[in-house]
């Protein structure tokens, strides 16, 4: 453990850079100042990550707890459009843990952050008795008035997804079973990268927002069916998806994994942190099928109903009920 808070933020500061173009204070101070350029529009957002709700010491190494903290938020700002460019880390650390394990988690922020070019610009920090919280504040901005909100999804709209769902549900049960059986060690691996180090799709969210692509926008955090409902009730719309065009995970036919059904996975999973959107009907001849490497899939219809439903394989229709992550269901 650091012998004081000072030691700590010293010790912050000589990882991060001391020159980033448009902060004119970072760590240090009482407050970060961040210049604000014309004709862009900041975009704001915070997120907890506390041990026991969000990751557990036994099942998540240190380095992938900072990563994961940072890409949520960072996805977030993603799902509207914006360029993420400096982030606020506070950290309620627990007493038990020691110093090597507080260098870890910030060595997976470091690392993340200079990949998306974000600045550390400061935060908070705290010694607990209990369990360990961090709380990460990234601000990011968008060209002024282009940024894409959950609310403008309409009939005919139709949806698409980036990358593939269920990944990250699938990792996290991996992770628990303390075993890869009878999942092939490419399978595993795919699976435990995608929860342990989600990529946010910044670049996608940015392009969309920039070339006026996209109609709804939203990240795939909770599971494909409790954002795709934040969407269609954010937009006063329903939705039809279609199982076939569903990016599941795959292996063999008639083998499940752990007992998992890869559509279950798919829809109602989460932590996969992909971008989920809809493209106004006349807009889309211009959705790439991939994107930088990330293959954009077509997975249903905006529709008037109000509900939300499946088209299954045989040609059934069945009602798709918001079932992923709910803070308060839970």
């Amino acid at each position: 453990m650091f012998r004081s808070e000072r030691e700590f933020v010293d010790w912050l500061r000589s990882r991060v850079p001391r020159v980033v173009r448009g902060l004119r204070l970072g760590i240090g101070d009482d407050a970060a100042i961040i210049e604000v350029s014309h004709g862009r529009d900041l975009i704001l957002k915070t997120d907890m990550s506390i041990e026991g709700v969000h990751f557990r010491r036994e099942l998540h190494p240190p380095h992938s707890i900072g990563h994961r903290a940072l890409a949520r938020s960072l996805s977030d700002v993603a799902a509207m459009g914006g360029i993420p460019r400096f982030a606020l880390i506070s950290l309620a650390v627990s007493a038990r843990v020691d110093h090597a394990w507080i260098k870890q988690v910030y060595r997976g922020i470091f690392a993340l952050a200079a990949r998306f070019s974000v600045a550390i610009a400061g935060g908070d920090t705290a010694v607990v008795p209990g369990s360990t919280l961090m709380d990460v504040t990234v601000v990011g901005d968008v060209r002024r008035g282009h940024a894409v909100l959950r609310s403008g999804a309409r009939p005919g709209d139709p949806i698409y997804v980036s990358g593939s769902l269920g990944l990250s549900a699938l990792g996290l049960r991996l992770l628990r079973s303390k075993t890869r059986r009878p999942v092939s060690d490419a399978e595993a691996a795919r699976a435990l990268r995608a929860h342990l180090h989600p990529e946010p799709r910044c670049a996608l969210g940015a392009y969309l927002a920039n070339q006026r692509l996209a109609s709804a926008l939203i990240d795939v955090s909770d599971g494909l069916s409790t954002d795709l409902d934040h969407l269609c009730q954010a937009s006063g719309v329903g939705a039809t998806i279609w199982q076939d065009r569903l990016p599941v995970p795959q292996w063999p036919a008639g083998r499940r994994v752990l007992s998992e059904d890869p559509l279950r996975l798919a829809l109602h999973g989460g932590e996969d942190y992909e971008l989920l959107f809809t493209v106004p009907s006349r807009q889309a001849t211009r959705i790439p099928a991939s994107f930088r490497g990330v293959p954009i899939h077509q997975i249903g219809e905006i529709g008037r109903a109000p509900h939300m439903v499946l088209l299954r394989s045989d040609g059934t229709k069945q009602r798709l009920r918001a079932e992923g992550f709910d803070h308060f269901r839970k």
